[in-house]
């Protein structure tokens, strides 16, 4: 079983955002005394690792310690240096003429994985990501006003034979879909 700090520590890593103390209290089942200990062990525990856990009032979050700020904008400012290069424009281009998709969808359309493609992007700000409405377990991906910039205009409807090649994008989604249903209830 694991302690206090060990089962905050797991909570905060696997969130990636912000989460409040209430709830954290709730999903712990301990009172904002025993919380406030257990915040204090972790703080300790996390010395020098390079991580820290930021605590305002009412929130908690796991982040890199300040003292890795250094490394840590190496780390990004050299993966933002980077070219696109053709996986990332394809990432970028399927995202974009589908006026949003999921990677399951940018994934079949580009016929390969597309997860790195999308980290860069989300890392320079070019997409951004959702819930998606139709299924809250996926994100749906969208570009962002830093990409329409990238890309030379002021909406996704100046892109290239936009009306032609997002039809066609969705068509062949919608004929994916139908064929997997098909396949499924045999």
């Amino acid at each position: 079983m694991l302690t206090p700090p060990a089962a905050l520590l797991s909570l905060l890593f696997t969130s990636g955002n912000a989460v409040p103390k209430k709830d954290v209290s709730k999903v712990l089942g301990c009172n904002h005394e025993d919380l406030s200990k257990a915040i204090s062990v972790l703080h300790e525990s996390l010395e020098g690792t390079g991580l820290a856990v930021i605590e305002t009032e009412a929130d908690l979050e796991l982040r890199t310690a300040p003292e890795a700020m250094e490394i840590v904008q190496k780390f990004r400012e050299s993966e933002v240096s980077k070219d696109l290069g053709k996986a990332g424009l394809e990432t970028l281009a399927a995202i974009a003429y589908r006026t949003g998709s999921t990677r399951g969808e940018i994934d079949w359309i580009r016929g390969v994985n597309s997860s790195a493609s999308l980290r860069t992007l989300l890392l320079r700000g070019l997409i951004e990501g959702k819930e998606d409405p139709s299924d809250k377990r996926r994100i749906r991906y969208s570009i962002t006003t830093e990409a329409l910039a990238y890309l030379g205009v002021t909406k996704v409807e100046q892109l290239p034979r936009f009306d032609e090649l997002s039809k066609e994008s969705e068509q062949v989604v919608l004929e994916t879909s139908k064929n997997e249903e098909v396949r499924s209830s045999t």
